[in-house]
């Protein structure tokens, strides 16, 4: 045997290993959301579980442009506050129906892309730092005309408006023999949970798209983009066009994730949709899962949801089993989760440092 194959061999362990381990997590992450209101049918879990579907889309297409494409763009949550504002208003204006929700969509649409157009054409030539700043501007101006605008946005209250009477609680999709809705392993067949699977296959679909667009033709030449600008230029590509293009893409993406958590809430306002605060998640997921891998989304944006919303639960429980055991307590209160996540960020950027996805596939260039 010679030397080389015997080198490869633990190369060849450890790259299977982590698309296993990779694959694997996303899987079981994948039929934890599918059975999610089975599985955990209580609101607070639901609503953690709708908020992973959405932020799974929006951590991805922010990847397509800061992961595929090397652009590095605030704006992001400017057009899911469009799409979110869009179908409020629509809702808000027209009542709740299907009508309402199309109309405001369609509209959030446009906005999004004649924006993203704009600022795409007339800033994506400038470099890095001068792009991001023109789009943390921008992202500004539309906070404060959500809340200046209280007239049609409700201001810095929000709205809260009415959806279809399918995705009402009263409202019994499968009925029994008695005429009372039907239970699923003990899940009341009603419209929360239709809501609930409008949000899901929505969700699923936008990354089905999102997973097509980084495996064709346009993926490749985004990649080189991202790693020679100049040199796609001297090969004929267009740069310029091609990061419009795939800004005003991930705009619309941004967008239509921002009418599905519109539905989903029933309402929307400047801290659920145009938040800065949204914006920092964002990238953190974007770190976490790993840049430059569709699925990297889905784990950066379930660990960084289970831990905004648990995290407090579980330092609470071990704060209690520490009791007598000094200064612990006080590490551990509640009131310090913020500490402990960054913390937790920390770490996971100094054993993953290109992310968790990123990091154990990465093994397979080796």
């Amino acid at each position: 045997m010679s030397d080389a194959t015997i080198d490869s061999i633990p190369q060849h362990g450890p790259a299977r290993t982590g698309r296993f381990i990779v694959y694997g997590v996303v899987g079981l992450i994948g039929l934890g959301l599918l059975f999610a209101p089975f599985l955990f049918p209580d609101v607070r879990s639901q609503e953690v579980a709708s908020r992973i579907c959405i932020f799974i889309v929006l951590v991805a297409s922010y990847d397509l442009l800061i992961g595929y494409t090397g652009i590095v763009s605030f704006a992001h949550t400017m057009f899911f506050g469009i799409g979110s504002y869009g179908a409020a208003m629509a809702l808000k204006m027209m009542g709740p129906g299907w009508d309402a929700i199309l109309v405001g969509t369609l509209v959030a649409l446009v906005v999004s892309l004649v924006l993203a157009a704009l600022i795409g054409l007339l800033s994506l030539r400038v470099k890095a730092i001068f792009f991001a700043m023109v789009t943390l501007a921008a992202a500004s101006v539309m906070a404060v005309m959500a809340s200046q605008f209280s007239d049609f946005t409700g201001g810095e209250d929000g709205i809260i408006y009415k959806i279809p009477r399918l995705f009402s609680p009263a409202v019994k999709l499968l009925t029994d023999d008695n005429g009372k809705v039907l239970k699923i392993l003990g899940v009341s067949a009603n419209g929360k949970l239709a809501a609930y699977y409008f949000v899901f296959f929505g969700s699923l679909i936008l990354y089905l798209v999102m997973l097509r667009i980084v495996a064709s033709p346009l993926g490749t030449v985004l990649e080189a983009i991202r790693e020679n600008e100049m040199r796609a230029e001297a090969l004929g590509y267009r740069v310029v066009l091609y990061r419009t293009a795939i800004f005003c893409i991930a705009a619309l993406i941004a967008t239509l994730a921002g009418v599905l958590r519109a539905v989903w809430l029933k309402y929307t306002g400047p801290d659920t949709s145009l938040s800065f605060a949204i914006m920092i998640d964002i990238l953190l997921m974007v770190v976490i899962g790993g840049m430059g891998t569709m699925i990297g989304a889905i784990i950066g944006a379930t660990l960084m949801s289970l831990a905004q919303y648990y995290l407090k639960d579980l330092m609470e429980a071990a704060a209690q089993a520490t009791a007598g055991i000094p200064l612990l307590p006080d590490l551990l209160a509640p009131d310090r989760w913020l500490l402990w996540l960054g913390v937790l960020f920390i770490l996971l950027v100094y054993f993953f440092p290109a992310g968790i996805a990123g990091t154990l596939m990465k093994k397979d260039t080796h």
